[in-house]
C-alpha cells in the first residue's frame, strides 16, 4: 500500500446504481483506500458514496450538455488539477488517452490505460505509443504487441461476492446469465440448449439479466423473446432487464449455475463474480483458458454448440453434493487468489 500516490481515474461513468459499469464505485473505492489522494474524471456522473479522499468531476452527460462542453471541461479538470495527481488511470476508453497524452506527458504525469476487450480498434493502436502502462486482465483481453503491458487479472470484491451458507430449495435447476442484451453475448446458443433440456424433462428456471441501451440491442431482445415464444419456453426463460452491479450478489446467490455465452473473448467480470460466490460456471469464451485450470475441460464448450452445452448442464446436475461443494470451493479460490479487488489495484499501482 502506498499512501502517497495521487492517482487521476478517468473513466465513462461513477454510479452505484448501474447495472454495466457500477463496479466502478467499488474499484474507485480500493483506489482511495490505497492511496493518498484520488481524482475522477467521468463523463457521466450518478449516485455515489465515496471515501473523503476522492474528488469526483463530471464532464456533465448527466445535464445533456454538448459535446464541446465534454471537451472544455475535460481540458480544463486535467490542467485545474494537475498537482493533485502524479498518475493517471484511464479505464476502458482510450480516446481520453489521446486527447490527453500531450499535457499528461508535459506534466510529467505517468500514464495508464486498463484495457480488457478482444476489439482491437484503430484509436487503441494510436493510444498505445504516448502509454506508459497499459493493465489487462488475461492476455487475450490486449491484443497489440507491447512492452508496456502488465496481466494483473480483474478486480472482484470477494468479500461482497461471496457464498451463504443457506441455498433456497427449489425443485429445478436455477440457470442465469448476466450481460448485455447484444448480438455479441450469444444468447441463443443458451435458448437452444435449453430447448433440448426441456425435451428431456428437465426442470429447468433460467434468469438473463441485462439491459439495452441500442435499437440493434431492442431487436435483438425482440428476436430472442420470438425465440423463445416459438420453442414454447416462455415459462422457463426469463428476460429480466437490467439490474444494479450491488445487486447482482442477490440474484446470484439464488442461482444454482450461471452460463456465459458470449463470444467477445475478454475475461467477463460477471463469470468470476459468480465463481466468487461458488457458483458453477460454463463458458465458451477463450479468455476462461487461463483462468479455470484444472476445469478448463470440465467447465468449458465450443462457442455456439448448443448441444455441448446442454450435455454441460447435465454433468453439472449430475455432479454429487460433495463434488459440487469442492468445485464451488476451487472455483471461488480461483478468484480470491488471482483477481480479488485489492490485489488488482495493489499491482497496477506498484506497475507505474
Amino acid at each position: 500500500m502506498n499512501k502517497k500516490v495521487k492517482l487521476l481515474i478517468v473513466t465513462q461513468k461513477v454510479d452505484e446504481n448501474d447495472d454495466v459499469l457500477g463496479f466502478m464505485h467499488g474499484w474507485i473505492k480500493e483506489f482511495a483506500r490505497q492511496c493518498e489522494k484520488v481524482t475522477v474524471i467521468c463523463l457521466y456522473k450518478g449516485q455515489y458514496n465515496l471515501p473523503e479522499n476522492v474528488k469526483v468531476l463530471s464532464l456533465g452527460k448527466e445535464d445533456g450538455v454538448s459535446r464541446l462542453k465534454y471537451f472544455v471541461r475535460f481540458y480544463n479538470y486535467i490542467w485545474r488539477e494537475r498537482k493533485n495527481y502524479d498518475n493517471v488511470f484511464v479505464h476502458m476508453n482510450q480516446v481520453y488517452v489521446i486527447l490527453g497524452w500531450k499535457i499528461w506527458r508535459l506534466l510529467g504525469k505517468k500514464i495508464g490505460l486498463w484495457y480488457a476487450h478482444g476489439y482491437v480498434p484503430f484509436s487503441l493502436r494510436l493510444a498505445e505509443k504516448p502509454l506508459h502502462k497499459i493493465f489487462t486482465s488475461t492476455v487475450s483481453g490486449f491484443r497489440l504487441n507491447s512492452k508496456k503491458l502488465h496481466i494483473v487479472g480483474q478486480g472482484i470484491d470477494t468479500e461482497i461476492f461471496a457464498p451463504i451458507n443457506v441455498k433456497i430449495e427449489n425443485d429445478r435447476l436455477r440457470i442465469i446469465s448476466i450481460g448485455r442484451i447484444s448480438p455479441v453475448k450469444n444468447y441463443e446458443t443458451l435458448i437452444k440448449a435449453v430447448e433440448v433440456l426441456i425435451k428431456r424433462g428437465m426442470k429447468l428456471e433460467v434468469n438473463i439479466i441485462g439491459g439495452v441501451g441500442l435499437p440493434e440491442q431492442e431487436q435483438y431482445l425482440d428476436v430472442l423473446k420470438k425465440m423463445t415464444k416459438s420453442k414454447e419456453l416462455e415459462s422457463v426463460i426469463h428476460f429480466k432487464g437490467a439490474v444494479p452491479n450491488k445487486d447482482i450478489i442477490t440474484v446470484l446467490q439464488k442461482s444454482d449455475l450461471f452460463v456465459n455465452t458470449s463470444l467477445t473473448g475478454s475475461l467477463d467480470k460477471a463469470m468470476l463474480e459468480a465463481m466468487s460466490i461458488g457458483l458453477p460456471t460454463l463458458t465458451c469464451n477463450e479468455a476462461m483458458l487461463e483462468v479455470l485450470g484444472d476445469y478448463k475441460r470440465k467447465l468449458m464448450y465450443n462457442k455456439k454448440d448448443f448441444e455441448a452445452l446442454a450435455e454441460k448442464i447435465v454433468y453439472i446436475i449430475g455432479l454429487n453434493a460433495k463434488e459440487k461443494e469442492k468445485m464451488s470451493t476451487d472455483l471461488r479460490d480461483i478468484v480470491v487468489k488471482d483477481h480479488s479487488l485489492p490485489r488488482f489495484v495493489k499491482m497496477i499501482l506498484d506497475n507505474y
